[in-house]
């Protein structure tokens, strides 16, 4: 497993990481024991860092990873959860207040058993009134990163830009992470761009779904992908492609996100152990650059299509 550091946190953490929507059936439902193992084979293999939220599931994700975690040392994992986005009942909603904020961090600690986050985020900024992002929300996590409570703050977002609006007009250092997600994958490298950016600015940079939310996959996109349909049929010719190349498009898409030594890690997320252990060994498997320069080919007519977030 390769390390590296996030930004200037200090975090040395894997270059390939847990992502813990699954636990909360987000993409389908979960055997929650085997999520619990999910979580014992990430951290036995040298996975270090787990990312969650109150949103994935609406609690239950927060929920299931508590039971894991309840199990594990503390000095073996860097744990990092949101504010911003919840819901309830099925319904979904949004509160970016200071107060708000600093509540659901300590109700997030007593679901995942924890006494203190290791960076805290504010989910999906692209929901939200960017002035408020700056003048209150910021400012309330990093009263709480002054009290220890929290020991480092990012922001996550799926509209690129916003990410550079926000960093500045706020204090040098307010901001420590961003974590984007299908700006960084076999069919949209977008974050590429901003990276220079990130750096002169000290601040780490995680990527999230490589599998560009199910699009790269030889299970095929889920129903509620919001990708535009001819990226879906371009999807489809890579997927057979890479599968008529004998490599699962899933192995390319990983070796593909960790390969850039300058973004810290990218995250994945399943609720099986299996699964675990078979991305663990596609990051570790070196990128076929003829395989990619191929794949990219057949992307090229949609190459950094991207969509709404919703």
């Amino acid at each position: 497993m390769e390390y590296r550091e996030l930004g200037k946190t200090g975090m040395n953490i894997s270059n390939i990481s847990l992502g813990a929507s699954s636990l909360g059936g987000v993409f389908h439902a979960i055997k929650e024991n085997a999520g619990i193992e999910a979580v014992y084979t990430a951290v036995d293999n040298g996975i270090n860092f787990i990312d969650v939220s109150p949103y994935y599931g609406h609690l239950k994700a927060e929920t299931v990873l508590g039971k894991a975690l309840k199990n594990i040392e503390r000095n073996r994992y860097y744990l990092s959860t949101k504010v911003g986005r919840y819901g309830k009942d099925g319904v979904n909603s949004w509160d970016y207040s200071a107060l708000k904020a600093k509540t659901s961090v300590y109700e997030s600690m007593e679901r995942l058993h924890v006494d203190y986050i290791d960076l805290i985020n504010i989910h999906d900024i692209e929901f939200a009134d960017l002035e408020q992002i700056c003048n209150e929300t910021l400012p309330a996590l990093v009263e709480l990163r002054k009290e220890g409570i929290v020991k480092h703050v990012g922001i996550t977002n799926l509209n690129l830009r916003h990410f550079k609006y926000v960093i500045d007009h706020v204090p040098a250092g307010t901001v420590e992470s961003v974590l984007s997600f299908c700006h960084y994958t076999l069919n949209d490298d977008a974050l590429a761009d901003y990276l220079t950016y990130f750096e002169s600015k000290d601040i780490g940079v995680i990527n999230a779904s490589p599998y560009s939310m199910g699009l790269l996959t030889e299970r095929g996109v889920p129903d509620w992908h919001p990708a535009p349909e001819a990226l879906k049929r371009l999807a489809r010719r890579a997927v057979e492609y890479c599968k008529s190349e004998g490599v699962p498009i899933e192995q390319m898409a990983v070796s593909f996100s960790v390969a850039n030594p300058r973004i810290a890690t990218t995250l994945f997320s399943t609720a099986n152990p299996e699964n675990v252990l078979k991305t663990i060994r596609y990051a570790t498997t070196p990128l076929n650059e003829s395989l990619l320069e191929k794949v990219r080919k057949i992307f090229e007519p949609g190459y950094r299509d991207t969509w709404v977030n919703s």
